[in-house]
């Protein structure tokens, strides 16, 4: 059985982290499907997908390293063409991915003990964003 859901919510951009466990958890819970997996996806090229400890050190070290490994004080040839200023947060967002894979087995999440699920958005702007959840099992 397959079983798709919706989750719209709304970013702040620049580096917003935004822990979507709970209501990944719900859907996985009221689906109708006991054990397999959910496949979360974010539609849009400028956040992406992962699993973190949501805890305030780990967040503000991962923001950093972003500023590091992609930073937004350097040229983009897609900032010279669009005039948009983003050309970083696409390339983080491909870097991250935006997708993810988790089982579950009696309607539970196989996550670790600190391990949640987050929404991060890259772009320069607040946006709506929508991840699609596709729920498979038995």
């Amino acid at each position: 059985m397959v079983v798709t859901k919706k989750i719209g919510l709304r970013t702040m951009g620049e580096c917003d982290l935004i822990d979507i466990t709970p209501q990944v958890r719900k859907e996985v819970s009221s689906s109708g499907i006991n054990s397999g997996t959910v496949t979360l996806f974010l539609a849009g090229s400028t956040a992406g997908i992962s699993t973190i400890e949501f805890e305030s050190g780990l967040l503000s070290d991962f923001q950093s390293m972003w500023e590091r490994t992609v930073p937004r004080s350097i040229p983009y040839e897609h900032d010279r063409r669009w005039g948009d200023g983003n050309g970083y947060s696409h390339v983080r967002a491909s870097l991250l991915g935006a997708s993810l894979v988790v089982p579950f087995t009696d309607k539970t999440l196989a996550l670790g003990t600190w391990q949640q699920i987050v929404l991060v958005d890259f772009d320069n702007r607040p946006r709506s964003r929508e991840v699609v959840l596709q729920i498979m099992g038995e």
